[in-house]
């Protein structure tokens, strides 16, 4: 999906750590056993090893987790592009499942589309990987809203 993406300029030198640093406070990504396995300018990959306590009736992974992780990958690919002091809140998302997220992992991987300074648009694949083989299972289109001067940390 990245490869054809358009390359963006960071504003913050140290966006990765600062990203990385930023999900390393998720809890709730620690909760169901999300990774980030990418940062690139304006890209975030995140993994999610198959765990039987984030499954749905039928044995796939909940399709509220598939959207988890999409939300996270493309959000924080908005964070890599904002400046240093500036956090982000999603704001809207549309999630489309096209496939049972039937997979031993899951992937997900966020682009940024417009890096407006107060809104930015970006989007998300979501892809079931079952024995390398690659199946799309959801895509998302989504808000991000810059908070200037707002660090991160409890509410």
């Amino acid at each position: 999906m990245h490869h054809d993406a358009p390359i963006f300029q960071p504003k913050d030198p140290d966006y990765a750590a600062r990203v990385r640093a930023s999900f390393g406070l998720q809890q709730a990504m620690q909760l169901i056993g999300a990774e980030m396995s990418a940062v690139e300018p304006g890209f975030v990959e995140i993994v999610l090893p198959h765990r039987p306590q984030i499954t749905q009736q039928h044995g796939y992974i909940h399709g509220g987790v598939v959207g988890m992780i999409a939300d996270s990958a493309a959000g924080y690919a908005a964070n890599t592009l904002t400046p240093h002091d500036t956090s982000v809140l999603t704001v809207e998302y549309k999630l489309n499942l096209l496939a049972p997220a039937d997979g031993q992992r899951l992937v997900a991987r966020g682009e940024v589309i417009k890096p407006g300074r107060t809104l930015l648009i970006t989007r998300a694949e979501v892809f079931a990987v079952r024995d390398e083989k690659w199946t799309l299972c959801a895509v998302m289109q989504q808000t991000i809203m810059a908070m200037h001067g707002k660090k991160e940390g409890a509410a």
